[in-house]
């Protein structure tokens, strides 16, 4: 597996990717194209097995801060799961941040029972859960907010 900073020519596959993720709602996958497409540099890394997309994070610093960014997105193909990608992935966005003088990486994520694995996910590679606010989403979906000090 490759693990790179993406590239122009990367947008399709990313798009195809997030095609891919049954619990991305269409309005989620419209905002990452748009965050793609934005003029703003959002940050996105992807997996490529055997010249494919097969995963991608994006982030990006948040602003008014010093060192805190925001993961906003990690989607891995469902072909690809359970194979380390996610894991990898995060690796390597987390150097990245710690790379750019980052010290704290924050991941908001929906209280759903379908974002259950998500939830684990996080928990199994580090992050702690800081914060949950009730009904944040809609009534009935919180808003789970993790964070990692690097």
């Amino acid at each position: 597996m490759i693990l790179e900073p993406a590239k122009p020519e990367d947008r399709q596959g990313i798009l195809a990717v997030t095609a891919k993720i049954d619990i991305f709602t269409d309005e989620e996958k419209d905002t990452v194209r748009e965050l793609w497409d934005e003029e703003r540099d959002y940050k996105f890394i992807v997996a490529r097995e055997d010249g494919q997309i097969v995963g991608f994070t994006c982030y990006d610093e948040r602003g008014l801060t010093h060192g805190t960014y925001d993961l906003y997105w990690i989607a891995v193909d469902p072909s690809a799961r359970r194979l380390g990608v996610g894991k990898a992935l995060m690796r390597a966005t987390e150097a990245e941040v710690k790379e750019r003088g980052g010290r704290l990486i924050v991941v908001e994520t929906s209280g759903l029972e379908e974002y259950e694995s998500t939830r684990a996910f996080y928990e199994g590679v580090g992050y702690e859960k800081e914060a949950v606010i009730r009904d944040f989403y809609k009534v009935g979906d919180d808003l789970v907010i993790y964070t990692l000090h690097l």
